[in-house]
């Protein structure tokens, strides 16, 4: 069985553990205050859930998904995610990270920051652009037309599809975006950005996005 690592059990980590592990993967989830303090979620998690440090939830992930703080982002470890796909949610909240120039200007994005961080590791954009209780409040199954879609970006094919996977596993259709220097078509106060949204329109949304904002 699939175990995604989970690097930061906030709001958006915790959901997506939910939904993981209601989907039949393993999962290994981490924060930075220490493994004894995701006592209660694991125990609502099931025996599918472990916690960890943020080494060992990379050490044990077939998949890492990272979900920290865009300024914890220096915090990430390297070595152990080498030559696996990593799900970048992360977002850019000046008020909260500080100004990052590169990003103020727009000539890098969010989750091309965390593969500069993580060269040979295969980032792909997800889960960023929904609140997060809709991860698990708002999921419909294929075909429903209450299904709404959610964007994904990467410069490897492999780590868009799956992506693509678990968006359908947890319920959503997928939009591709694309590579990661068009990620921020559906980063923060862009049109796209958590908003419900089906297919159409979450292509409509992507294509008006100014590059800055």
């Amino acid at each position: 069985m699939t175990t995604i690592g989970i690097i930061g059990a906030g709001n958006i980590g915790s959901q997506v553990a939910r939904k993981a592990v209601e989907s039949g993967y393993d999962v290994v989830i981490s924060n930075s205050r220490g493994p004894e303090t995701l006592a209660d979620l694991v125990a609502e998690l099931g025996p599918k859930a472990t916690a960890g440090t943020s080494v060992q939830a990379a050490e044990a992930a077939d998949i890492a998904v990272v979900t920290v703080p865009l300024k914890a982002l220096g915090d990430v470890p390297v070595e152990p995610l080498a030559g696996k796909i990593v799900i970048d949610t992360n977002n850019y909240y000046f008020e909260r990270d500080g100004h990052i120039l590169a990003l103020d200007e727009g000539t890098t994005t969010v989750s091309g920051m965390l593969q500069a961080h993580l060269p040979t590791s295969r980032v792909a954009k997800g889960f960023n652009h929904i609140m997060a209780t809709d991860i698990t409040e708002d999921s419909f199954p294929a075909g429903d037309p209450k299904r709404r879609a959610l964007a994904t970006s990467s410069d490897f094919a492999d780590a868009s599809d799956f992506v693509a996977k678990l968006y359908d596993e947890f319920g959503f259709d997928t939009v591709n975006i694309g590579p990661l220097s068009d990620s921020w078509r559906v980063e923060r106060d862009r049109p796209a950005y958590v908003i419900r949204q089906n297919m159409s329109e979450l292509v409509a949304n992507l294509a008006k996005a100014p590059r800055t904002v």
